[in-house]
């Protein structure tokens, strides 16, 4: 809890993501636009999400399909090399992603100096990507080694793209990677992305974990972000601050700033 105070505040803090556009040696990579067209896609989302007032920024290779497990070096080198490049017009707090590997991630965490990351660090599912098993003490203690031990960690307990093999239920996983794996943070998601997490799942997490920040995340919208504010102690968005609401276009600068006219309502004004 102290971590993610000190990275976030006091609010229930709403954290935008900036889809990187596809890696060089991925399917959906555009070599015409090459590495500068990425990253003129990202300062045009960059900009559009700081004006609208997000507290916090996330960047992530979501256009990296179909995902990895193990990350080709180079697209965690080219993403470090893009957010290099937005370094100085970064206002806010900002986080990395490295789909689907944790040890990816919290390179790049070191590599860019974000101050939190979102992965899948712990339990065991059956994956688009095939069998899904990360290890957290191998990701953890390499995040001390190369000096990310202090980054903030909001670990992602249901996971999209897959169903989990453990027959215990979601509190129950929930409040065991807590216990054993000491997250700062825990996220509970819906089955893809931009579809939205039940709320029965939100509750029931929160329930179990009243002294951890649990956060949404995928799927909020516009509609729908005053309830879960409501329950959760934050959330992530992506989808719904996109032209026409989808997922792989460009920021939408007025869903952008009227999201954020809807959280600060929610949430008294702050």
């Amino acid at each position: 809890m102290a971590l993610f105070r000190e990275v976030f505040g006091d609010k229930k803090p709403v954290i935008a993501m900036v889809h990187l556009g596809a890696m060089p040696g991925t399917p959906l990579h555009d070599a015409r636009a090459g590495v500068e067209g990425i990253i003129a896609g990202a300062a045009a989302d960059l900009a559009a999400l700081q004006a609208a007032g997000f507290d916090a920024v996330m960047f992530g290779n979501e256009n990296d399909r179909p995902y990895e497990l193990k990350v080709d070096t180079a697209s965690t080198a080219t993403m470090a090399y893009v957010i290099g490049r937005l370094r100085d017009r970064i206002t806010v707090p900002f986080g990395v992603n490295v789909l689907w590997d944790p040890m990816a991630t919290m390179a790049l965490a070191a590599a860019t100096g974000a101050a939190f990351v979102r992965e899948i660090f712990t339990g065991t599912y059956a994956s688009d990507m095939g069998v899904w098993a990360p290890d957290a003490g191998a990701a953890l203690r390499y995040a001390q080694r190369i000096g990310a031990g202090g980054v903030a960690k909001l670990y992602n307990v249901s996971a999209e793209f897959a169903g989990s093999l453990d027959p215990r239920s979601l509190p129950d996983r929930a409040r065991s990677a807590v216990f054993s794996s000491i997250p700062d943070a825990v996220l509970v998601s819906g089955a893809i992305t931009g579809e939205a997490a039940r709320m029965v799942d939100l509750e029931a997490v929160k329930r179990v974990l009243p002294t951890t920040p649990v956060l949404a995340n995928t799927g909020v919208k516009h509609a729908t972000v005053a309830d879960v504010l409501a329950v959760a102690d934050g959330c992530i968005v992506g989808s719904a601050l996109k032209v026409g609401g989808d997922t792989w276009a460009a920021v939408d600068p007025a869903r952008a700033a009227d999201f954020m006219d809807r959280v600060r309502a929610a949430r008294g004004g702050k």
